[in-house]
């Protein structure tokens, strides 16, 4: 019988992720929390290939701009053949998205699929300067 031991299949790097399309639209409204979810994120172990699938959800208060979903979505694909590790997708995601919006305070939450029993979820939270 043969085994699938070794075996990997193809994928990029990191660098592959298209921060280049986040865009943003100004904001000066009162103060709230503007919460996107997706159940569409999608990158590959970086071992395997094999995808690795999550729930997405960010949450941030502006401060002077809100992310346009469209470039978000754009964003989010450009994960689907990279290989990078949950924990460093959900700090990259996070990470790029303050880099774009300064936000007063922004969480991004990622639950991915079952792998080996094991349901992780990823959080991280970053403040902006004011």
């Amino acid at each position: 019988m043969a085994t699938a031991e070794g075996r990997t299949l193809p994928f990029t790097g990191p660098e592959a992720i298209d921060a280049t399309a986040l865009e943003t639209f100004a904001y000066a409204g009162p103060e709230q929390e503007i919460v996107t979810t997706t159940r569409e994120f999608s990158a590959v172990c970086p071992y395997s290939g094999l995808p690795d699938v999550a729930d997405l959800t960010v949450r941030y208060v502006p401060s002077d701009c809100c992310v346009e979903l469209k470039s978000l979505k754009y964003y989010i694909m450009s994960y689907r053949s990279v290989g990078i590790f949950q924990e460093h997708a959900t700090a990259r995601v996070a990470e790029d998205l303050q880099r774009a919006l300064n936000a007063q305070r922004l969480t991004v939450t990622m639950t991915y699929n079952v792998r080996g029993g094991f349901e992780t979820t990823c959080t991280v939270t970053l403040t902006g300067e004011r």
